[in-house]
């Protein structure tokens, strides 16, 4: 299994510990392996009666998927096909599909950063998931900075989040805390980080059965602790610029309107991969009217396609391993950027009957 998830039983609770600080609990294929068998058992298992996901340390939750194995196993074969890459990316979706689609609340301790593949193992399905934040909490799907789209679900959380607020943080990549993360629906519960250890104390405590309700009721007192968003006094600018048709629209928008709010938008778009802005744009029109199942399996295939261009691979290269900031887009510049580019991404690579996540 892995040495990185810890897991317990406490009264009928199931009690998941990422426990790889140094890395931020990045997720390995043998973490998401030891995930998946875990939960695929306590789902089965009547001893069980609620699940609760959390971190040996306070920095994170899970900062996302083990971008150096990326670009390790990516570089290996031609065109990124090594098989580790093509079963990491199989398996953790089909652990975000069981996650989402829980029938036992499962219940996220979002403490630390939140970001990419850790949103994915953290946004249960509507009705038994539970997703607690605190003032620590640092949430993003940034994964256009490394040359890559929002996966692991991101396509359909983001895509149904209110307004344009998905595609503002697609196309940004940007960084939010407690108060946005509750204003865009991605979390349920706000409990300052001071009161955490007894929020453990709580569940190790409470039987799993009444463990949901106890940590609502737990968790009330703080509802109004978390502060103003940010998102939501920035709502009309945002719906505005981000409602453009498309990404050069957008940035157009944005560069005429002086607010700093707009210019910093700016600012972090144009230090993104312009073909991968156009592609996640391209993709949340597509998974507004996709279910979760669908929209992994959009996700899978253009993962695939992305390796085979290799623009994740040069930005991790840029940002993780050379570290030099300087990642060569292809193609370098917005206006480069073809339709016919955009389309590629999302011609099937597999027949239906072969798509690596046809059963879910």
């Amino acid at each position: 299994m892995s040495e990185h998830v810890l897991t317990r039983l406490a009264d009928g609770t199931g009690i998941i510990t990422l426990d790889r600080p140094k890395a931020l609990n990045s997720l390995s294929l043998p973490m998401v392996r030891a995930l998946t068998a875990t939960l695929a058992a306590w789902r089965d298992d009547p001893a069980v009666a609620a699940v609760v996901i959390r971190s040996s340390s306070e920095k994170a939750l899970c900062a996302g998927g083990d971008i150096r194995f990326f670009h390790e196993v990516g570089n290996a074969t031609p065109m990124g096909g090594s098989a580790l890459l093509e079963d990491f990316f199989t398996e953790e979706y089909a652990l975000n599909h069981l996650i989402h689609f829980y029938p036992k609340p499962y219940i996220a301790l979002m403490d630390g950063v939140v970001m990419g593949g850790g949103m994915g193992i953290a946004q249960g399905g509507p009705g038994c998931g539970l997703r607690i934040v605190t003032e620590r909490t640092r949430m993003a799907m940034p994964e256009v900075n490394i040359g890559l789209f929002p996966d692991v679900g991101g396509s359909h959380f983001l895509s149904h989040a209110p307004g344009r607020l998905g595609y503002y943080l697609g196309l940004t990549g940007a960084t939010v805390g407690a108060a946005d993360a509750l204003y865009l629906g991605l979390a349920d519960l706000f409990v300052p980080g001071a009161q955490m250890a007894a929020l453990h104390a709580l569940v190790a405590s409470t039987p799993g059965a009444a463990l949901a309700d106890a940590l609502r009721a737990f968790a009330a007192p703080f509802a109004d602790q978390a502060g103003p968003s940010a998102l939501e006094a920035q709502r009309a600018r945002i719906d505005a610029h981000f409602g453009a048709a498309t990404v050069a629209d957008t940035m157009a928008a944005l560069a005429a309107d002086a607010d700093p709010f707009a210019q910093q938008a700016l600012a972090m778009m144009r230090q993104r991969s312009p073909l991968m802005m156009c592609v996640t744009h391209a993709l949340l029109e597509r998974a507004q009217a996709l279910g979760v199942a669908d929209c992994l399996r959009m996700e899978r295939s253009l993962v695939r396609r992305n390796f085979e261009h290799g623009e994740v691979l040069e930005g991790v290269r840029a940002l993780v391993i050379d570290k030099d900031n300087a990642p060569r887009w292809n193609p370098p510049a917005l206006d480069e950027v073809t339709t016919a580019m955009v389309a590629r991404f999302f011609e099937p690579v597999w027949p239906a009957w072969a798509h690596p996540l046809r059963h879910l």
